[in-house]
């Protein structure tokens, strides 16, 4: 599917803002309900153990449907017999190391491979998980856990083009892998069509799959979402039910959307999901994959995306690529970016450009030819302002490469959230420097994204405005000319908007890119 800039930024948001709110909350499972203001980071540990920023199996099961729907986007079908295979075998492989599996998912899990053995088969097939979870369902009538919602994001990505009827019965299949029980289902189902217009029109509406549903299920739901917008996550005590996650989720998007907007309420919501307690990362998770498809992959803190990991060995950078090409639904693209090892920018003249920064020399200003020169110079961080290649990626710890999506362009249509995004790059700088870090940072040629970057860094070090730091950069980079987006930004002409309820359960996801 063709997606403007801004509905590519929020496809890429998706899967990097659920794994975000997973490993946000992955310290904090099980634990009571947090005061309000009480800090939440990702410091990990927890019952299972969890590293800082490490993502649990909300997100490693996400990534399995994500990698087979990429696959079956140009052969047989989103979510055909052959993908669902190719999910659960993914599954049963990763349940063998994971460190935390949900007690129903383990159960089907073990069940579907007595029924592969029983048949003679050494590898599990989807028709296996669903046999397995029915039985389960029939035999407990307890088969509604937040277990499928947790991870039900990427099918929205694999649907854009696709009916909202089509990606609501897709949903509730795949649900019904591991919980077949009604409730998980529409939840599902309720979820991506909400997450599916979200990334095509940038609003938060939960209510958008209800006319989807069955007549006598649409009031039920009507009310499930009437209650989470009259409380807060902490008022769900039973969030390991699918229900009252999903409540949890939309009460923790609707609460910090009367007070905050843009990134700021994806940061806020995503801290208020994990103050409410219990199943803190499946909620906050869950959360993530709607918050990332209204504001995108730049609305999602660097503080958050630098160390961002987890099950298969993956990191931000790879959950960003797959949820852009999912999205886009061409399959793996690896000629062009973001997968093609060098980004060709031999038409664009002069790059090499390299200068010590006016306010602080351990900090280099420089174009992307600047970066055969990192190792020499002793850089131990950089900030990437363009898209680089695989290959293009200088030889620093890939904690210490900052990457931000910064369009030079004055149209606001181009860049989301682009005086958030330069801030968090500047604070990037920052943060580097403070852990005693030489750092580059860079664009294509120094031009404009990087003296306006720096201006804002400098303005910061120096105790200057932002115009006064621009000005002594353009003392050592005599060609800065930032656009006039960019401009307005350092003149600090504008502020974020103020968010606004709208009817029917739609929070409006502005973003702020040119409203400044």
């Amino acid at each position: 599917m063709k997606l403007n800039p801004l509905q590519n930024d929020r496809a890429a948001g998706v899967l990097v803002a659920l794994a975000a709110g997973d490993a946000l909350g992955a310290g904090y499972e099980f634990g009571a309900p947090l005061p309000d203001g009480a800090e939440v980071t990702m410091k990990g540990g927890g019952p299972f153990g969890f590293a800082p920023a490490e993502w649990t199996d909300d997100t490693s099961m996400a990534v399995p449907i994500a990698q087979a729907l990429l696959e079956s986007a140009s052969g047989t079908g989103s979510s055909s017999p052959a993908a669902l295979t190719m999910v659960v075998r993914a599954w049963t492989s990763w349940s063998a190391e994971a460190k935390d599996v949900g007690a129903q998912t383990s159960s089907v899990i073990a069940a579907a491979r007595r029924l592969a053995s029983a048949a003679g088969r050494s590898k599990v097939h989807a028709a296996d998980f669903s046999a397995a979870a029915a039985d389960f369902h029939a035999r407990t009538s307890r088969s509604a856990g937040n277990g499928s919602l947790m991870r039900t994001a990427p099918l929205a990505l694999a649907y854009l083009d696709r009916e909202p009827s089509e990606l609501m019965a897709a949903a509730g299949v795949m649900s019904a892998l591991t919980h077949a029980d009604p409730d998980a289902q529409e939840a599902c189902g309720l979820w991506c069509v909400a997450i599916r217009n979200s990334v095509l029109t940038g609003r938060l509406d939960v209510r958008a799959g209800l006319p989807l549903l069955p007549a006598d299920r649409v009031s039920v739901w009507l009310e499930r979402i009437d209650v989470a917008e009259r409380s807060r996550p902490r008022d769900f005590t039973r969030n390991g039910w699918v229900v009252e996650a999903f409540q949890g989720a939309w009460s923790a998007i609707h609460y910090a959307g009367l007070s905050a907007s843009g990134p700021a309420h994806l940061r806020a919501a995503l801290e208020e999901a994990v103050r409410g307690g219990r199943d803190t990362d499946t909620v906050a998770a869950i959360a993530g994959g709607l918050l990332g498809a209204a504001y995108g992959y730049t609305a999602v803190p660097f503080e958050w995306r630098r160390r961002l990991h987890g099950w298969p060995g993956m990191r931000a950078r790879d959950l960003m690529v797959l949820g852009m090409e999912l999205g886009r639904g061409e399959g793996r693209r690896t000629a062009s970016w973001p997968r093609a090892e060098r980004h060709d920018y031999s038409m664009w003249g002069r790059t090499d450009v390299l200068v010590r920064h006016p306010h602080d020399d351990g900090v280099w200003l420089g174009g992307v030819g600047s970066l055969g020169r990192v190792a020499e110079l002793g850089i131990d961080a950089v900030v990437s302002l363009c898209r680089l290649g695989t290959l293009d990626v200088p030889a620093v710890a890939a904690d210490d490469h900052a990457t931000f999506w910064v369009v030079d362009s004055p149209t606001e249509e181009d860049n989301a959230h682009a005086a958030f995004v330069l801030r968090e790059a500047a604070a990037a700088v920052e943060r580097f420097r403070a852990e005693g870090k030489t750092v580059l940072l860079h664009c294509v040629r120094a031009e404009s994204r990087t003296p306006t970057v720096a201006a804002l860094y400098g303005a910061s070090v120096a105790g200057v405005s932002p115009m006064e730091a621009l000005e002594d950069v353009r003392r050592v980079l005599s060609a800065a000319r930032p656009n006039e987006l960019f401009m307005r930004v350092l003149r600090g002409a504008g502020a974020l908007l103020q968010p606004r309820a709208g009817i029917g359960g739609v929070v409006t996801a502005k973003n702020v890119s040119g409203r400044l």
